[in-house]
């Protein structure tokens, strides 16, 4: 038996998609070197987690891989050592 085929889109349309742009979160600028990345460093790795605790992704934080790696890791271990939450 052949699937059905949907043509009609399924209550969602196009315009609200359009409508309700997102506004794109700014991206810091990078004006310190790979070892102020430190799981010490509380201040600065606040800038690269949200209110609600995660990690911003690397096409938010414009870092190169091997910063947020190094970032990754920093804000594990100060999670870890209890210096943030």
């Amino acid at each position: 038996m052949p699937r059905k085929t949907h043509t009609e889109s399924r209550g969602r349309s196009a315009k609200s998609r359009t409508s309700e742009a997102r506004t794109p979160r700014p991206k810091p600028k990078i004006d310190f070197t790979a070892d102020a990345i430190d799981f010490k460093n509380v201040t600065l790795l606040r800038q690269f987690v949200t209110e609600s605790g995660r990690i911003l992704p690397r096409k938010y934080t414009g870092f190169p891989a091997h910063y947020q790696r190094r970032l990754n890791r920093a804000v594990k271990r100060a999670r870890q050592s209890l210096l943030m939450k």
